[in-house]
């Protein structure tokens, strides 16, 4: 990111209150040639001094083009995430929010974008690893609206507008993130056995929140537009993944298998219910092989991620064992929330 001539570069960060809003807004708020202004429907859980914070929502599209107004870079990670369960909402903050801050960039002239998309736009490729370029099939509401957003960029760019389009796979490290991930470490710690859906031997690639950070103030910083599958460059099977992390917190927990239909069934039914903290697409693809070619990334954006998998994982455990309390007590976005365990709790005290 580079200031205008003889001033600060405006940064508005939507979401600014979210997980991974609040971790771009705190490395911006250090930075004295930009002037931050982070929008969101919640207030912010930490204010750092200097940033405008405007509690509003991005379906407003009037009140966003005034928030707008003058902005030199828009970093949109504004969403609703799969463990929300929202339904139709989905289209209405995931789809309607990027069209209106799209809106935004074409009438206030912004210069850049930076859009947070997902891996979920794919589905299940039978190809793998998954490039940019592969098609886009998905499987549940959730993708569909986040393919839906997507098109919204790909139309900006289409007219000559300036936008990089990031598509994260699961992110885990970084303090606090836990969400889901804090019910696999509780378990661990506590020696229980960890289940997986068909027997874990499934490629699977996961991402470091600080490599997703770089990626996308790469991405803010150059001039590169696209689409960019973002993930680690180390990683194995799912279970090779989570005896890696039994192993280094030292617990007796062992990964044990699930027959496929038997757990897609129940835990849709569980779902349906409101009782399972997974939401579809959890269940319906953690049991298949899911990894990114990350080439382009690397080449147009400048970027190399620095964290395997299993690094990522041990020192978010390492962080989860130091502030149990603080994670018990989480409250907020989705991903720093603990998910309830009401289905889980009968499987928990079989192991």
């Amino acid at each position: 990111m580079t200031a205008p001539e003889g001033g600060k570069e405006r940064v508005l960060v939507t979401g600014g209150s979210g997980f991974l809003g609040s971790q771009i807004a705190a490395r911006l708020a250090r930075r004295k040639d930009v002037e931050l202004v982070c929008l969101d429907i919640l207030p912010p859980a930490e204010r750092f001094p200097g940033v405008l914070y405007l509690v509003q929502d991005i379906r407003d599209l009037t009140r966003l083009l005034e928030a707008t107004r003058g902005a030199d870079l828009i970093i949109h990670t504004a969403a609703l995430v799969p463990l929300t369960k929202a339904g139709r909402g989905f289209f209405e903050v995931n789809a309607g929010g990027t069209e209106n801050v799209v809106a935004c960039c074409r009438q206030n002239g912004v210069a850049r974008l930076v859009h947070l998309s997902s891996s979920a736009i794919y589905g299940l490729p039978g190809d793998h690893p998954i490039r940019d370029d592969t098609a886009a099939a998905p499987l549940e509401i959730y993708g569909r609206s986040k393919l839906a957003a997507e098109q919204a960029v790909r139309g900006y760019l289409e007219t000559g507008g300036s936008a990089a389009c990031i598509r994260p796979r699961t992110i885990v490290g970084g303090r606090q993130r836990l969400g889901i991930f804090q019910i696999l470490f509780e378990w661990i710690s506590q020696n229980h056995d960890i289940y997986v859906i068909g027997r874990g031997d499934n490629l699977f690639q996961f991402l470091h929140l600080e490599d997703l950070l770089e990626a996308i103030f790469k991405a803010a910083a150059g001039k590169a537009s696209g689409m960019y599958n973002i993930g680690s460059r180390e990683y194995g099977t799912l279970r090779r993944t989570l005896e890696g992390l039994i192993a280094h917190a030292g617990s007796r927990s062992r990964v044990r298998g699930l027959p496929v239909a038997l757990a897609r069934g129940a835990l849709k039914t569980a779902d349906l219910l409101r009782l399972s903290p997974l939401a579809p697409w959890h269940y319906l693809t953690y049991h298949k092989p899911f990894v990114f070619d990350i080439s382009r990334a690397v080449t147009e954006l400048g970027w190399e991620p620095r964290y395997s998998d299993l690094e990522a994982f041990t020192e978010s455990y390492d962080w989860y064992l130091g502030h149990r309390d603080m994670a018990a007590a989480g409250r907020g976005s989705a991903h720093r929330s603990k998910p309830s365990q009401r289905l889980l709790k009968g499987l928990k005290w079989l192991s």
